[in-house]
């Protein structure tokens, strides 16, 4: 199976013991389990142990825990991030995962170039922390609605912004959570960004984007009409077999975990129809189930 590239799913980290029989049995393969900011008040080694005991019944994995805040602040709502950061990486070897991922955070309204030294205090540390404990740190390339300029949440959504990450802190257990979705948006051709970058993909989102150019010919993309819409993957504009190409061409040994509730259409009841649609498109972009060579 690691040969194959599992397709799966996110769930909430606080829920995945209740979701997961619900939706395991249309085929995911793996479940990447997500906090928005904190951990919270679940029980990290408890979650664990259920969550391993579904794998062990029903054969998924689960390859990366995730919080999705601003470590680099502490503010607000984000006091307990960078905190939740450390706790996932003391347990992610619970469930059996070797990835923890999230926003980088960043110095709230200013450049990016401003947030660097922050980063590399904060994640410089949080690197050595997940290395003594055989550890994966993938950054989402998010924009969540920033800017080189300013932003709220994460600077890693832009090559440049990369470049000057990975020259800050070095090391080679920190990369990439990747997804085209977040590229297109900046009308980045995601194609030959994941050839030059795949070597620092650790992780691999499901969602991709439509582009509606005639807008963006028309209107431009300050205009009153919106250029871009996230999709659920088989919606959109990229081609999920060149994308899964060039991961295996580079090695890649991860999942593909969809990143679903933000298509336009498929949402609402219509949700998980859309997912179980990814989850088989996404089969048949790898080139479908495993079949082995003869002897």
């Amino acid at each position: 199976m690691d040969n194959q590239l599992r397709i799966g799913t996110l769930v909430s980290g606080g829920s995945a013991d209740k979701v997961i029989p619900q939706i395991v049995g249309h085929g995911f393969e793996s479940f990447n389990l997500t906090f928005w900011q904190t951990t919270g008040n679940t029980d990290l080694a408890e979650t664990a142990r259920r969550v391993r005991a579904l794998a062990d019944e029903h054969g998924f994995i689960v390859p990366a825990v995730s919080v999705f805040g601003n470590p680099l602040t502490g503010a607000g709502d984000n006091a307990d991030t960078l905190a939740s950061w450390e706790r996932l990486i003391d347990s992610a070897h619970l469930f059996g995962a070797d990835i923890v991922s999230g926003f980088t955070g960043r110095l709230t309204g200013r450049p990016i170039d401003e947030s660097i030294p922050k980063f590399k205090e904060v994640f410089g540390e949080l690197a050595r922390r997940a290395a003594d404990r055989g550890v994966r740190i993938a950054f989402e390339n998010c924009d969540m609605g920033g800017t080189w300029a300013t932003g709220d949440w994460n600077i890693a959504h832009n090559p440049t912004a990369w470049e000057m990450m990975f020259d800050a802190v070095p090391d080679d257990n920190i990369g990439l959570e990747w997804e085209p979705c977040h590229q297109m948006v900046s009308l980045i051709d995601p194609i030959p960004q994941l050839r030059k970058w795949a070597g620092k993909v650790f992780h691999v989102h499901g969602k991709d984007a439509t582009i509606a150019w005639d807008v963006v010919k028309e209107y431009g993309i300050h205009g009153p009409k919106p250029f871009v819409w996230h999709r659920t993957p088989g919606f959109g504009d990229s081609n999920w077999s060149d994308i899964i190409t060039i991961l295996r061409q580079n090695d890649y040994k991860g999942t593909i975990d969809i990143e679903g509730w933000h298509d336009p259409v498929y949402k609402g009841e219509l949700e998980m129809t859309g997912q179980v649609h990814a989850l088989n498109y996404l089969k048949r972009c790898r080139g479908g189930d495993f079949v082995p060579n003869p002897i």
